[in-house]
């Protein structure tokens, strides 16, 4: 399949993933809401002892990993936003993301060349979809890299398997990839970043995870809801 050059449209709506024949699919995100994360758990009973409520303390942070993701994505040739609605405060910690992304940049000597930022797949074989963070090249020998950009405390097993999902949509859809990574960069100024290259080992083990989360959400919701998405199971 060629590979165009691609600059998705972003948009803060829920991102709907359908089949060809309109059949709506759940996203990668969603499938591994099924599986149980003991330290996503401790985490939050301990942000409850210092008396920090959960759910606000997730939506501030997701909100400075939103912004973060959008200025390294306006560098690297993605759409311009508007950071009207973000307090200084959050200007600021989003900032310490990019710089850590910066530094990346000036000690590995890589140079990304974009090809598609934010870009939806799915996955007709196995019914599901997902977005893309990032897709091109790093340096000059050419070939295409899917970079995750993460801007969490530490890289999860988890982002592993969710990563793993989306190399797996880009083969079924004919693009050729030459590398995989998780690209964490930090919030605060003193974090610098983490740069973690999966091997084929580490992505056909997350795709096993991966796809037994798949088939266990599938069967729930038929359990739950019926057939109104019409899964039928992966191949």
């Amino acid at each position: 399949m060629q590979l165009e050059k691609q600059i998705a449209k972003r948009s803060k709506v829920h991102t709907i993933y359908k089949l060809k024949d309109g059949t709506k699919v759940p996203g990668v995100t969603t499938v591994l809401g099924v599986m149980n994360k003991p330290a996503l758990m401790n985490w939050a009973w301990q942000l409850g002892t210092q008396g920090i409520d959960y759910k606000h303390y997730v939506d501030a942070t997701a909100r400075i990993g939103t912004l973060a993701h959008e200025m390294i994505q306006e560098y690297l040739g993605g759409p311009e936003w508007d950071r009207s609605a973000f307090t200084r405060e959050e200007i600021d910690t989003a900032e310490n993301a990019a710089l850590s992304f910066f530094e990346w940049e000036k000690q590995t000597g890589y140079r990304m060349k974009t090809f598609a930022i934010e870009m939806p797949v799915v996955s007709e074989k196995y019914r599901y979809g997902g977005t893309v963070d990032w897709l091109g090249s790093i340096d000059a020998s050419g070939g295409y890299w899917l970079v995750d950009f993460k801007t969490s405390k530490a890289l999860y097993p988890e982002h592993e398997w969710q990563t793993s999902a989306y190399y797996k949509a880009l083969l079924e859809l004919g693009y050729k990839i030459k590398g995989v990574r998780l690209l964490r960069i930090g919030r605060s100024s003193d974090e610098g970043f983490d740069d973690h290259v999966l091997s084929k080992k580490q992505l056909e083990s997350g795709w096993k995870v991966f796809l037994s989360a798949l088939k266990l959400y599938q069967a729930r919701y038929e359990y739950e809801c019926g057939k109104k998405y019409g899964f039928k199971g992966a191949a």
